[in-house]
């Protein structure tokens, strides 16, 4: 017990230490030095800082806002999106990207849906095929992310092409075959539904209540992804090799690690991550469609920019990510607060995104 108090205390006092650091070299400089830190502290955090801001203003005009459904409401929200955003980050850390990653979403969840559909549901895909267990089908819903992953990441590896385009062309691939996988069995295109009821209850079943609203299992496990993605990225061979890849790839190389495998890797890795966010969209929204997913990667690349993982590669934070999506599900639950028109939010989001890459770079320039 006093170990743990003695370590705990020594964290904290590492902590304080460094910040009244800080302040005292800010202290000890002259007006226009210290109106230049101030500054740059000020456009460095200014997507934050915004943020912040209008969660306030929201607050103040939507009392409710701050109320615990709310906040539940953010965090399971949060908890859904997050799982995408962690393996987009690993795409951006390769100064990359990976923009078919709503469309695998949309794949995955359709495909577990018809694994998943009840027996006796009356427009059932394929009337003979028993439901599975729903372990089993996240498992295999997780291997087809896994293999778009690992043709993004090949492509990328092999033949040098910048992901974009990769994931532009695998978006489309993608969208095609979820509107043409719709129209076969006695689908006819339709939105598919009738999910069998272990299924929901296995992704949406309550955790636990707090004063009396219910929060979802699947925050349980979009934590244990993420602290699997955190080790991956911090106390492992290949979290290293990563952020060396994105920091410089020839440089990498000469070092010997194997780029080939590491690019390959991250796709794979993000890949999965997209199947477990379509399984659980299926079950959170009970149904899947050739809209499931749509957009989603936009909100993942902009909470991945806001939390600090940077385009510029080799930087990132697995809470930075946490962070990031967060701060986005809170505006975005406030703007509906505010009955700001659903049509807007796609400006909003362009603008989030466009800003938070504008700082991200001048971040970079003046380390330059």
């Amino acid at each position: 017990m006093g170990e743990g108090t003695t370590k705990n205390d020594g964290f904290f006092t590492k902590i304080i230490d460094k910040w009244r650091g800080r302040v005292e070299n800010f202290k000890g400089m002259s007006g226009k030095d210290r109106w230049k830190t101030a500054k740059g502290l000020l456009l460095d955090n200014a997507m934050i800082i915004i943020i912040f801001l209008a969660i306030i203003v929201i607050a103040i005009l939507r009392p409710r806002f701050i109320s615990a459904a709310s906040i539940i409401n953010i965090i399971s929200l949060t908890a859904a999106r997050l799982p995408i955003a962690l393996g987009i980050g690993g795409a951006i850390v390769l100064t990359g990207t990976d923009i078919s990653a709503g469309r695998a979403v949309g794949l995955t969840a359709c495909i577990a849906a018809l694994l998943l559909q009840s027996q006796g549901y009356m427009g059932k895909m394929f009337p003979s095929l028993a439901p599975l267990p729903p372990f089993l089908a996240l498992l295999i819903v997780m291997a087809v992310g896994a293999l778009i992953g690992l043709v993004n990441g090949f492509f990328v590896a092999r033949f040098k092409l910048h992901p974009f385009i990769v994931t532009l062309s695998t978006q489309l691939i993608l969208f095609g075959t979820v509107l043409l996988y719709l129209q076969i069995g006695n689908n006819g295109g339709q939105t598919l539904s009738g999910l069998d009821s272990r299924y929901i209850d296995f992704v949406t079943a309550p955790l636990f209540r707090i004063s009396g609203i219910a929060v979802p299992r699947y925050v349980l496990f979009s934590v244990i992804i993420t602290a699997i993605i955190w080790v991956i990225w911090n106390k492992t061979v290949f979290g290293k090799n990563m952020f060396a890849v994105g920091s410089n790839e020839a440089a990498a190389n000469v070092s010997g690690v194997n780029v080939f495998l590491t690019i390959i890797g991250v796709f794979v890795l993000a890949g999965i991550t997209y199947g477990i966010t379509g399984f659980i969209e299926g079950a959170r929204i009970a149904s899947s469609a050739s809209y499931t997913g749509q957009n989603y990667e936009s909100d993942a690349i902009a909470a991945c920019v806001i939390g600090g993982v940077s385009f510029v590669g080799g930087t990132g934070k697995v809470g930075g990510v946490v962070i990031g999506v967060l701060l986005l599900q809170i505006i975005f639950v406030g703007l509906n607060f505010l009955s700001v028109d659903q049509n807007m939010l796609y400006i909003i989001k362009g603008l989030i995104i466009l800003l938070a890459c504008a700082v991200d770079m001048r971040k970079y320039l003046k380390k330059r």
